[in-house]
């Protein structure tokens, strides 16, 4: 006869198990220790299966009985229920293992591994941070175009606008990867473009003619502040790195004898070693130099700090006390100076060019063969610049050198 809840209140347990039928291969397993648990027999593949539905009261008999019915429906179909809850368990660990906060540390992981910049993995962290805050513990699966938009649109408001287009595209970076390890079918984000506004292109300040990049140059060089920021700008005006290159240089990076200086691969953007001649000009420069923070690890010392590098402010800070404005001249703009007039003197090859700046172009073979190739023409072209710029320094205007020098001494 079928149970109800009153049978099932009334059965005590004995001294061995006791096993009461509901019917429909549905019972219940009464222990010697008092547990009722909920058990259903059925056939599958030709074979005696059972499969638990928990335990009484826990589990009421109306669920029993529920259950019972969803098993009758799938082995109806010819699908094992013990299968299929297995089944359903392993999605149920994997929508919590693999949240799209879980997938997100995962690719960072990865980028980590793969050697890029501390600059680049601190500012994907930083964009990974804000989606992680509003959808990074829902199951990567679940997240649609509709919830990454509204993370945009929230910086849409505040028009930051740049950073949404960050965003969107590394958030697309991790749903890339979630696609090659299988556990993503799509990317969202694809749909996403031009949801958003697109933000301006605002070039970084630089002074790409001749007269007024010789007035940066006059500026410069009569600068009266800090010996080592005066030296880290002259050399920022000859060699043209990166400005945090530059700032993060260790002395035994610096080999004066052969004239050269090798940037390790870890703190170049492009993530390969880069090999910079130094004309004679640098030299002089970085001898000069040794007598300030020659006993330090850092070419550019923190003056409030030896053990650490200069600030990244300093070079910008400079300027500014020059009277040059930040949509005038910046550290980094001394690159794209250099750049448009190296270009524009029509004396060197543009792959040469680009090699100095250490940009990538073509393959890695290519650019292998490049390096090699355009290294004689380097030497030649960093003399040539390195000239050119202490000629600029060399035409000193009275008025405009008194102007900066006052600029130097304000600081």
């Amino acid at each position: 006869m079928p149970l109800n809840d009153t049978k099932l209140r009334a059965l005590k347990p004995g001294t061995r198990t006791m096993k009461v039928s509901d019917g429909g291969g549905l019972h219940i397993v009464i222990a010697p220790g008092g547990s009722k648990l909920w058990r259903l027999a059925y056939r599958y593949g030709g074979r005696q299966k059972l499969l638990s539905f928990g335990d009484y009261p826990r589990t009421s008999l109306v669920s029993a009985r529920k259950q019972r019915e969803e098993a009758k429906l799938l082995l109806a179909g010819g699908v094992d229920p013990s299968q299929s809850r297995r089944q359903q368990k392993r999605e149920r660990q994997g929508s919590q293992t693999n949240t799209f906060g879980a997938l997100a540390d995962e690719f960072l992981a990865k980028t980590e591994k793969e050697g890029r910049a501390d600059v680049t993995l601190a500012k994907k962290k930083w964009l990974l941070g804000m989606a992680k805050a509003s959808f990074g513990r829902s199951p990567i699966v679940d997240v649609g175009a509709a919830e990454i938009l509204s993370v945009l649109r929230d910086l849409e408001s505040k028009d930051n606008l740049e950073t949404a287009r960050r965003l969107r595209a590394v958030i697309g970076q991790v749903y890339r990867y979630a696609i090659a390890t299988n556990r993503a079918v799509n990317d969202p984000t694809y749909a996403l473009r031009g949801a958003i506004a697109s933000p301006r292109v605002t070039h970084r300040a630089a002074m790409t003619d001749w007269t007024a990049f010789t007035r940066l140059v006059r500026a410069v060089w009569s600068y009266q502040g800090q010996p080592e920021t005066l030296i880290a700008l002259k050399l920022m005006a000859i060699l043209y790195p990166r400005p945090g290159e530059l700032r993060a240089a260790n002395w035994s990076e610096f080999d004066l004898k052969r004239r050269i200086w090798i940037i390790p691969a870890e703190r170049t953007k492009m993530r390969r070693e880069l090999r910079k001649p130094l004309p004679l000009p640098a030299i002089e420069l970085l001898t000069e130099l040794a007598q300030f923070t020659g006993g330090r690890q850092h070419a550019f010392a923190s003056a409030s700090s030896p053990k650490k590098q200069m600030s990244e402010n300093t070079l910008n800070s400079a300027l500014r006390r020059m009277g040059f404005k930040a949509d005038e001249a910046t550290s980094h703009g001394f690159r794209a100076s250099a750049s448009s007039l190296l270009n524009e003197s029509g004396l060197w090859t543009p792959d040469a060019i680009e090699a100095e700046l250490g940009h990538a172009t073509g393959s890695a073979v290519r650019r292998a063969y490049h390096r090699a190739n355009y290294w004689e023409e380097r030497g030649r072209m960093s003399e040539w610049w390195a000239n050119k710029v202490q000629q600029a320094a060399s035409q000193f205007a009275p008025a405009e050198k008194s102007e900066a020098m006052r600029g130097g001494l304000a600081a």
